[in-house]
C-alpha cells in the first residue's frame, strides 16, 4: 500500500472517529430524556404528528405507551396493535436494542396526516417517540426499520 493511500486511510479513520465521539458528549443536568431526536439537527417540519419532545395529550386524550425490544423473544412493539383516537398520544419507549419507528408511505397508501420521516434510531433504555393522533380514523402502518425484516411490525388503529 503506498503511503499516500496509507495517510488518506489514517485521516478518513481520525475523522471518522471524531465525528462518533462527539456524539457521546455527557449529558447535561436537567436534560430531557424523551428523545434520540432532542439533539438531532434540525429538519423541516413534517406534516405530521410526530415530535420531538414529550407530547401531552389534547382534552380527554391519554398517553399509550408502546415498548420496543430485542430479546429472546424477538424484536418487536408491545403491544403491535393499538388503538387509539384522536387527541391521544402514543409514545413508543425503548426498552432494549436500538429501533426507531417508522410509518412507510407504501404502506399506508392514500391516507395522509401521519409522521412523515422515520424516527431517529432510540438506543438508551427509557428514550421516548411521541406521536399525537390528529390523523384521520383508519389502520397505519409502522415498522422497525433495521428489524423490519424479522417481522418488527405493528399497525395504530385510529377510531
Amino acid at each position: 500500500m503506498s503511503r499516500y493511500r496509507s495517510t488518506t486511510i489514517l485521516t478518513v479513520v481520525i475523522a471518522l472517529s471524531t465525528v462518533v465521539l462527539a456524539g457521546c458528549g455527557e449529558k447535561k443536568p436537567g436534560a430531557s430524556e424523551s428523545t434520540a431526536a432532542a439533539n438531532a439537527p434540525s429538519a423541516p417540519a413534517a406534516p405530521s404528528g410526530a415530535a420531538s419532545g414529550p407530547l401531552t395529550p389534547a382534552a380527554g386524550g391519554k398517553v399509550i405507551v408502546v415498548e420496543l425490544y430485542s430479546d429472546a423473544n424477538g424484536n418487536y412493539f408491545k403491544p403491535a396493535e393499538i388503538q387509539a383516537k384522536h387527541g391521544d398520544v402514543v409514545r413508543y419507549t425503548l426498552k432494549v436494542g436500538v429501533h426507531n419507528v417508522h410509518f412507510l408511505a407504501d404502506s399506508n397508501a392514500g391516507k395522509s396526516g401521519y409522521p412523515q420521516t422515520p424516527s431517529d434510531l432510540l438506543q438508551l433504555p427509557g428514550q421516548t417517540y411521541d406521536v399525537a393522533v390528529s390523523f384521520a380514523p383508519g389502520t397505519y402502518y409502522f415498522q422497525c426499520d433495521p428489524h423490519a425484516a424479522l417481522g418488527m411490525k405493528g399497525h395504530l388503529i385510529v377510531q
